[in-house]
């Protein structure tokens, strides 16, 4: 079963609540004898992602994550969902690539983020974690791009 993490945090949660809900939740699914994943809203900041896999692993949790990527779209409609999820999200997509109406109607992929994460990833320090994408330029457009970049 999956539950939700948020490694960029959550703009109506603070912190401690969501640490404190997600312990629960586990809790609550290991008494039923049900395994349990832990999905993650998509994040764009690296650091973030990495200091938020130390916090719950030095908390004891070692459910495997699968940590949400947005998968390739245009900067106009990267920030429009970050800006569903919270005004900080919306700010650090603003300030990653501007806010000319050029850059906003440019592709976004997240290779760079990919990238950091795969060169930085420790699984000493954070656990089992896996990769999933939300596919806001389209699903086939991010299948495409999942299998020219990360197909074996």
């Amino acid at each position: 079963m999956g539950i939700s993490g948020y490694p960029e945090g959550h703009p109506d949660i603070d912190k401690a609540k969501l640490a404190q809900a997600m312990k629960d939740k586990l809790a609550a699914l290991a008494e039923q004898g049900k395994q349990a994943e832990i999905m993650t809203q998509f994040a764009f900041d690296a650091d973030a992602i990495l200091l938020w896999l130390e916090r719950i692993r030095q908390d004891g949790v070692t459910t495997p994550v699968r940590v949400g990527i947005p998968g390739p779209a245009s900067v106009k409609k990267l920030v429009r969902f970050a800006a569903r999820c919270g005004v900080g999200a919306s700010a650090k997509v603003m300030m990653k690539y501007g806010t000319s109406i050029t850059k906003l109607l440019s592709q976004a992929g997240p290779e760079q983020l990919i990238e950091n994460l795969a060169e930085r990833l420790d699984p000493a320090l954070h656990g089992e974690v896996m990769l999933h994408f939300y596919p806001f330029g389209g699903l086939v457009d991010t299948a495409n791009f999942i299998n020219r970049h990360y197909s074996k």
